[in-house]
């Protein structure tokens, strides 16, 4: 799949994103993963030296090179067959960092460690929506990974305003960023409409709560949650992952149309069917406003295999309503 570009702003947001934590966040590109102490209670004594000396890597990591000694040691601890430097390997691939961002491998040491019972290994592969079973060769054999690329740096050009937002987050917002940014292009996304999205539902609050019950960085009511398979939308990545799963199945609905696509997801499907178009409703109508302000744009890619096109489109077939 082609990676998605980002502008002046947002690269250079991506490559000064601070690495602070957060509870809400199991995601590498916010910083590491912790292991848990009773994971590494659990390893051999060489295994759990190896894991505990990679995640103080990661934990004080400002340099690539720090997060290539991190998967070093999560090379050598996954070829010990340890189950959580598979998964911790597998984020640094998922991610990017140190090591080349790599799906494919990502997926395939998430599978090796869930098919053995890793349970974040599991979740990740839900995201991550890949199969594979070519593992990286620092994992079958005594070798060295191979280091991830120099970061992209920005230059002058023009950008829509969500680049100019993302550079006023508040440094412990930052993470959400190069997260969000990932995972859209997993989801075939312009990580600048997410991030637009993110920024009018949320203010990327991972805890924001509305009086309606939605919840999260997406603000999905439990309804989406559970049409979507999100099992806790308190999770940051589960929550992006619901959110951009449905904002791309109402692309395809709507044929990349962005307005329409907007317009149902902050009232729904049925309702935008209905009006013919956005809904009369001063809420919608500010929202979609407020998101095409950021965003800039009024088309996106879609893929038209996911879903019929919504009998509002021309030429769509018409349903009984």
């Amino acid at each position: 799949m082609k990676r998605l570009c980002v502008g002046t702003a947002l690269a250079l947001l991506l490559a000064l994103s601070s690495p602070a934590r957060s509870g809400a966040a199991p995601a590498r590109a916010g910083g590491p993963t912790p292991t848990p102490p009773a994971v590494l209670n659990a390893e051999p004594p060489e295994v759990r030296r190896l894991l505990e000396k990679a995640g103080g890597r990661e934990s004080t990591a400002e340099t690539d090179d720090s997060a290539w000694d991190a998967a070093v040691l999560y090379c050598e601890a996954a070829r010990l067959g340890s189950l959580e430097g598979q998964y911790q390997l597998g984020m640094l691939y998922a991610f990017g960092q140190g090591v080349p961002e790599s799906r494919s491998l990502a997926a395939a040491l998430f599978s090796l460690a869930a098919s053995q019972g890793h349970a974040r290994a599991n979740e990740m592969l839900d995201s991550i929506q890949l199969t594979s079973t070519a593992l990286p060769a620092c994992v079958t054999h005594a070798q060295l990974p191979e280091r991830a690329p120099p970061r992209i740096r920005a230059t002058a050009e023009a950008s829509p305003l969500i680049d100019s937002y993302l550079l006023s987050l508040a440094p412990d917002k930052r993470w959400i960023v190069p997260l969000t940014t990932t995972l859209s292009t997993w989801y075939s996304l312009d990580p600048r409409l997410v991030l637009s999205v993110i920024a009018v539902e949320s203010n990327f609050d991972t805890g924001a709560q509305s009086p309606k019950a939605a919840t999260g960085l997406m603000q999905l009511i439990p309804g989406t949650a559970e049409r979507f398979n999100v099992r806790n939308a308190h999770d940051a990545t589960q929550n992006l992952r619901g959110g951009m799963r449905y904002l791309r199945w109402l692309l395809s609905y709507y044929r990349g149309d962005v307005v329409y696509a907007l317009a149902a997801y902050n009232a729904g499907e049925k309702r935008v069917d209905r009006f013919q178009g956005v809904p009369p409703f001063p809420e919608t109508r500010a929202y979609v406003q407020r998101v095409l302000r950021l965003y800039g744009g009024l088309r996106h890619a879609f893929d038209e295999t996911l879903t019929t096109a919504s009998p509002l489109l021309p030429g769509a077939p018409r349903q009984n309503r």
